[in-house]
C-alpha cells in the first residue's frame, strides 16, 4: 500500500464523495422510502477484473450511516469473476441507497486501474521489468489510484514533486551556464541525501557523464528498442533503467525484452476504463 493512502486518506475521500453527491439530503430516497425499513444488499462483478477501491467503498456507507453492518466477501488485489460478490451491507435501506452509488464510482474506477496494470504486468512475464504508475493521475485521487496500481501488481513511481528527485532537460535550461547536470545532482544530494535521484535521457551519447555522477536511475525518453537495448549495455546495471514514452500494451512486452528495470505507463491512471460493478438490494432474512 503507497504510504500516503492511510486511513484519513480514505475518510477524507469518502466524505469528500459523499458530500458532492448527497448534499443536504437525498430527496428521493427521503419522498420514497420510509426511515424505519431495513434491507440488505450485495455488490458485485459484472465483468472479470481485479478488485480494488473496496475499504474505500465500505468508509463510504459507514460514513453515511454508522448502523450499517458490512461483511466484505473479497480482498483487494484478488481477479473477480463474473457475478461474484465483494460487500454485503445490512442495515437501513434508506442509507443504502443513498451510499450506493459513491461507493460503487470507487470500486469501477480503482479496480479499472488495478485491471489494466495486471495486464501490463502480465505483459512482462519471463523478464526482469516492472511496471511503474506516474504523476499522471485524477487531481485529487492520487493516492486511491497509486493504491489501485499496487493491488493489480504494479510498483509506484514517486507520489509527489517530494519524495524522489526526477532532473529533466528543463531543470537544467534553467540553471545557467557550467556543467549543469553536475551541479543539479550535487544540490539533490545535498537538500535530500536519501531520496532517490533520477536523470532522463534521450540520447545514448549523455550515458556516460551521468554514470559518473551516481544516480540511482536512468530514464531512458522515448527511445526505440535498438536504442533502449544499447544504453542498458552501456549502463550494465551501475544504475537502474527506465523506459518511458507512450506505452501502450503492445510496446510492453518488446519493450521489457531490451532489459530494462521499469517501464513507466501513464496509461494506468491517466486513461481509466470502469469496471462494471453493481449493487442489488436482496431480501432481508
Amino acid at each position: 500500500m503507497p504510504p500516503s493512502l492511510t486511513p484519513a486518506v480514505i475518510r477524507e475521500a469518502a466524505a469528500r464523495a459523499l458530500g458532492e453527491d448527497r448534499g443536504p439530503a437525498d430527496i428521493t430516497t427521503l419522498a420514497c422510502v420510509k426511515p424505519e425499513i431495513r434491507g440488505a444488499a450485495r455488490i458485485f462483478a459484472k465483468e472479470p477484473c481485479v478488485l480494488a477501491g473496496l475499504p474505500v467503498a465500505e468508509q463510504v456507507f459507514r460514513e453515511q450511516d454508522p448502523a450499517l453492518v458490512l461483511t466484505p466477501r473479497a480482498q483487494d488485489g484478488a481477479a473477480l469473476a463474473v457475478g461474484q460478490t465483494v460487500l454485503e451491507i445490512r442495515g437501513p435501506a434508506g442509507s443504502i441507497l443513498t451510499a450506493e452509488r459513491c461507493a460503487l464510482n470507487f470500486i469501477q474506477q480503482l479496480s479499472g486501474v488495478a485491471t489494466e496494470t495486471r495486464r501490463y504486468v502480465e505483459a512482462t512475464a519471463g523478464t526482469k521489468t516492472r511496471i511503474l504508475d506516474t504523476r499522471k493521475t485524477v487531481p485529487g485521487l492520487r493516492a486511491l489510484q497509486k493504491y489501485a496500481v499496487a493491488c493489480g501488481g504494479g510498483v509506484n513511481h514517486r507520489i509527489g514533486l517530494y519524495d524522489q528527485f526526477l532532473i529533466k532537460d528543463n531543470h537544467l535550461a534553467l540553471m545557467g551556464a557550467g556543467n549543469r547536470l553536475a551541479e543539479a545532482i550535487r544540490a539533490a544530494r545535498e537538500l535530500e541525501p536519501k531520496a532517490l535521484l533520477e536523470v532522463e535521457v534521450d540520447r545514448l551519447d549523455q550515458i556516460p557523464e551521468i554514470l559518473t555522477l551516481g544516480v540511482d536511475r536512468i530514464l531512458l525518453d522515448n527511445m526505440s528498442l535498438d536504442e533502449m537495448r544499447a544504453c542498458v549495455a552501456l549502463i550494465a546495471g551501475r544504475a537502474e533503467t527506465e523506459a518511458s514514452g507512450n506505452m501502450t500494451l503492445e510496446r510492453i512486452a518488446p519493450v521489457a525484452a531490451t532489459g530494462v528495470d521499469f517501464i513507466s505507463v501513464g496509461a494506468l491512471t491517466h486513461s481509466v476504463h470502469a469496471v462494471d460493478f453493481s449493487l442489488e438490494m436482496l431480501a432481508e432474512n
